[in-house]
């Protein structure tokens, strides 16, 4: 069976064995590869952010409302925590995240990658710890 992954859809993935300070066991992420990658049987990896309860503070945290994308709580997106996973990792696939939500992961993952101006006048990483 091919699950369809589309750009924000909520996983479930199963992030053992996991080394230092990245999220382990199994739990929630979202995808944030291009959909063409995302959802081609050809490639073998997808991009996810982990999901985490606890709140974050500062935007490479994130809010996601509780119902966004089939969550059953208030989550926070790790966006400092992206990571390609094998596509077999994934244990299940939920819901697509609202644009909203989908466009606040970008923000933090544009501000912890340098991939260009965040919106705003004081737009740089260091105006947002």
């Amino acid at each position: 069976m091919t699950v369809r992954l589309e750009r924000g859809t909520v996983v479930l993935v199963d992030l053992d064995p996991n080394v230092g300070h990245g999220q382990k066991s199994v739990r929630p992420c979202v995808v944030v590869s291009d959909p063409m990658v995302a959802t081609d049987q050809r490639y073998p990896l997808v991009g996810v952010v982990s999901l985490t309860g606890p709140e974050g503070r500062g935007a490479l945290y994130p809010k996601l409302p509780a119902s966004a994308g089939g969550l059953r709580k208030d989550s926070w997106a790790l966006t400092d925590q992206l990571r390609s996973i094998d596509k077999r990792r994934i244990v299940a696939a939920y819901r697509v995240l609202d644009p909203a939500s989908i466009e606040a992961i970008d923000e933090g993952l544009r501000l912890f990658l340098g991939l260009g101006p965040a919106s705003g006048p004081d737009a740089s990483l260091t105006a947002w710890l």
